[in-house]
């Protein structure tokens, strides 16, 4: 082969590996294009950036996202810090533990949600929430209790419906369901009356509304009055000569004094139009409700307040059953530091209520029997005492 055809041969060659370049190139750049993983969390200070912002911002977004003031998230903050409850991260401040889980508490805020909201990852959320979750039962031993106050309560004592009838009376108690998930095979004890799952959570309150104790974790088929008796033998305490009002589903006792049964009692009952009592009984079950209503409204706002205690959530059956718990702890932190609560009222829920559970709303004329019972004609003879003399003085 000749010089001249070989110089041809190499030139084509040449120009094939050009046309293979230029044809190459793009597809690797397109591919590469394509299989680049875009960075999800993009700056570690996003999540304390955030938080600072809603802290510092306008009000209503604090109370929106954390359901309270900046001042009083900042006290629980420092709060935490100091008892050595939580502590900071080499990354994460105290402060930006305690958003998240408020967050959590107010939004039934799923892992998704929180990557979203503060930019880590589900790993880091999954540690300091269950952090959070382990430090509930102590900091509801610190602030779930009854206040001294010396003689009867002013709310008692400045009332001449209730002076001195309920001098003695502590505050109110009810049950209220509280949603769970439950796999299928474990969901039976858990599904209350309605078909729904729940636990029973037994509340007691006084009349400023603070939570004075709290009983969670009872399965939702379990009865007012069943939680009670657990209470009972499980750290709560009724001082001799004090009195809770408690609503038709408790046994009458000389603690636990409830209204008379088959006798008008709910307040729905003496609205407008209705007659005047008639009677020592009916006398004696509108004042109780009335008193009782204390709970019901606690209850409301607590639900309100932080409405994942209307819904299930994606936690494991032993943090679930500390949900209402840590929503009771705030609660009281809230009133102790003299936070506003009215805000409420017109606020829409963070939670769409479309979602809520359907739950059983007491359990009306549903008495068990129990231990209790040696005491019904102690606590008879109790309400017949304060019903007589509140008739005695109403119609006098």
């Amino acid at each position: 082969m000749d010089q001249r055809s070989l110089e041809q041969i190499r030139k084509r060659k040449r120009d094939d590996d050009d046309e293979l370049f230029f044809f190459i190139l793009p597809a690797l750049y397109l591919y590469l294009k394509n299989t680049e993983k875009t960075k999800r969390h993009s700056s570690i200070t996003y999540g304390i950036r955030k938080v600072r912002r809603l802290l510092n911002g306008h009000l209503k977004d604090c109370l929106t996202a954390f359901r309270m003031e900046p001042e009083i998230f900042r006290w629980i903050a420092s709060y935490l810090r100091t008892e050595g409850l939580i502590s900071d991260s080499d990354t994460i401040k105290v402060e930006e533990k305690l958003a998240f889980f408020l967050y959590m508490l107010s939004h039934n805020a799923s892992y998704e949600d929180l990557q979203v909201a503060f930019q880590y990852s589900a790993s880091t959320f999954h540690d300091y929430l269950n952090e959070f979750f382990d430090v509930v039962p102590i900091l509801a031993s610190c602030f779930l209790r009854p206040r001294h106050i010396d003689g009867p309560h002013p709310k008692i004592a400045n009332d001449d419906r209730f002076f001195p009838y309920f001098e003695n009376c502590l505050g109110a108690i009810d049950g209220s369901h509280v949603p769970v998930t439950r796999s299928p095979q474990l969901q039976a004890p858990w599904r209350n009356r309605k078909g729904s799952l729940s636990q029973n959570v037994m509340l007691a309150c006084d009349f400023d509304l603070n939570v004075t104790f709290i009983s969670c974790g009872w399965e939702g088929s379990a009865t007012d009055a069943r939680v009670l008796s657990s209470a009972l033998l499980n750290g709560f305490n009724v001082p001799n000569g004090k009195i809770y009002l408690v609503d038709g589903g408790y046994a009458n006792t000389q603690h636990f004094l409830a209204p008379y049964r088959g006798v008008r009692y709910h307040l729905k009952e003496w609205g407008h139009g209705h007659h005047a009592p008639q009677n020592y009984m009916e006398l004696f079950n509108h004042r109780h409700a009335v008193a009782r209503n204390h709970i019901e409204r606690l209850i409301g706002i607590l639900k309100k307040q932080f409405s994942i205690l209307n819904v299930g959530t994606f936690h494991s059956i032993t943090n679930q059953v500390k949900i209402p718990a840590a929503a009771a702890v705030f609660h009281n932190i809230i009133k102790l530091q003299d936070g506003d609560e009215e805000w409420l009222e017109d606020q829409e829920d963070n939670i769409d209520p479309a979602v809520f559970v359907d739950l059983p709303n007491g359990d009306g004329e549903n008495i068990q029997e129990n231990h209790l019972h040696e005491n019904h004609v102690l606590g008879n003879q109790l309400r017949d005492h304060i019903a007589f003399q509140m008739w005695n003085d109403y119609i006098a």
